[in-house]
């Protein structure tokens, strides 16, 4: 076996990608033959004079590949060329993807596409069970998750947040999860109250409904919350917080500029009110500095990987202002303990990678190809779209309400939200919809179910059904 590793000290690119190539390479000729154990990870390592983390990612690597198989205790071996028959339990992540064909295709929320992130979470995944077993029996202490947080402050190294330390990184398992511990540390007293945008993220009112505080919705334009709306809002209701979408509003779309977010910061400065700026939907570059830049000692930030690479992992940050980071960190510690271990590591290992960055951007120009299948079946309605929001806002015709539309809509294999579901139970609602990105079916499929949206576009009941 010694005749198959490569001579990694003159080698010129990562060493992990040589010797994963070399062992793949064994494997394909019958070098190394199904069934044979290779060494374990330190001895190797010692033996081609790497570190442990080197020979470990390339096991993970060829492990996600399905090259390599390995189990705790066991060590690594070369993977039958035959998958074996999975089990009861298997049965549930092996079900196969749905076919083009489907029908019903759900636009509910957001289904980014898979461009290569589950090889890549995959590998990660295997790379962590590789890893030792000590760290999977122990609690976690603060000091464990350093790594993961300088990986997070490198991760929003082009994102306009002001100062950012490692230690100002709060993980969070997922953005909800980020805005309930940002509101934990803001509420105070036995009857607080919230300011949110009138058309809103559901999110937002119930972890408001969590910590026993009223919820107040603001006036709106297509730049966001009305300075002169706000101001009367906190004379009114002594609100503490201000929470907000201002790069991608959730559902409209909208984007607030600049200007506005420095009318709406003179507004809290006078009231004493905090700004939380949900980030969860932007997946492109941002077009404005954040509030936590613009208003050092009141804005805080949260925001999640789920949008771009995956919700399945359930990962975010939040970050307060600096002299309140304490707090954040206190609700996170009191509150859940943090993150689990192994998935914070996968989340290090996914972030420090820079073939991540290349996955963003090849997700980004999927979904901006079904954003404009969708344009070109319904553009010539009252719709709002940008290439870099996954999904879009659509202002139904005379005829239609939205609640009707809805229905109609699911009955034809479609399913979206309506603008009853992000308006507060006192509000109003305009007739509008919010038309999710699906990239999880085919093109066909996506296209189809946007001929049949506009099919009721075009046919509008003769009463109006309420």
């Amino acid at each position: 076996m010694d005749t198959i590793w490569p001579e990694l000290d003159a080698a010129t690119g990562p060493k992990y990608k040589i010797l994963a190539d070399s062992i793949r390479g064994a494997t394909a000729a019958g070098t190394l033959a199904e069934g044979a154990r290779l060494p374990p990870v330190r001895d190797l390592a010692y033996q081609l004079n790497v570190t442990p983390g080197t020979v470990a990612r390339a096991y993970a690597v060829l492990a996600g590949e399905g090259v390599l198989t390995a189990g705790v205790g066991r060590g690594t071996f070369v993977a039958p060329k035959t998958r074996p028959r999975p089990s009861p339990v298997d049965d549930v992540w092996s079900k196969e993807t749905p076919p083009d064909d489907v029908y019903t295709v759900s636009l509910f929320s957001p289904r980014i596409p898979d461009v290569g992130q589950a090889r890549a979470i995959r590998a990660a995944l295997a790379q962590v069970g590789a890893a030792d077993p000590l760290r999977l029996l122990n609690y976690p202490t603060r000091d464990s998750y350093r790594l993961v947080r300088e990986a997070v402050v490198n991760w929003l190294a082009d994102v306009p947040l002001g100062p950012v330390d490692p230690e100002d990184v709060v993980l969070t398992n997922g953005g909800q999860n980020g805005i309930c511990v940002a509101l934990q540390s803001i509420l105070e007293g036995p009857s607080p109250t919230i300011l949110v945008e009138d058309l809103s993220y559901a999110g937002f009112r119930r972890a408001a409904e969590l910590m026993r505080a009223e919820v107040v919705g603001v006036a709106m334009d297509a730049q966001g919350v009305l300075p002169e709306a706000l101001d009367e809002a906190a004379r009114r209701t002594g609100a503490q917080v201000f929470c907000t979408t201002p790069e991608v509003q959730n559902p409209t779309g909208t984007f607030c500029p600049l200007e506005r977010r420095q009318a709406l910061i003179a507004v809290a400065e006078r009231h004493g009110m905090q700004i939380l700026e949900d980030d969860c939907y932007r997946i492109g570059t941002s077009r404005a500095p954040c509030y936590r830049a613009l208003a050092p000692e009141r804005g805080w930030y949260v925001s999640t990987l789920s949008k771009i690479l995956t919700p399945a992992l359930r990962v975010g940050y939040a970050l307060a202002p600096r002299e309140r980071s304490g707090d954040l960190r206190k609700a996170a510690e009191y509150g859940y303990f943090g993150l689990s271990e192994p998935l914070a590591e996968v989340t290090r290992i996914l972030l420090s990678d820079p073939d991540t960055l290349e996955l963003c951007r090849r997700a980004r120009e999927r979904i901006a190809e079904y954003v404009r299948l969708a344009v070109n079946a319904l553009g010539r309605f009252d719709l709002s779209w940008d290439d870099e929001v996954p999904f879009l806002w659509l202002h139904l015709p005379q005829g239609w309400r939205a609640a009707a539309f809805c229905r109609a809509a699911e009955a034809a294999g479609v399913q979206i939200r309506s603008a009853d579901e992000f308006a507060l139970r006192t509000g109003r609602a305009p007739h509008a919809v919010r038309i999710a990105v699906n990239c999880q079916v085919s093109k066909t499929s996506f296209e189809n179910a946007m001929q049949r949206l506009r099919s009721l576009l075009d046919n509008p009941p003769e009463q109006i059904s309420v």
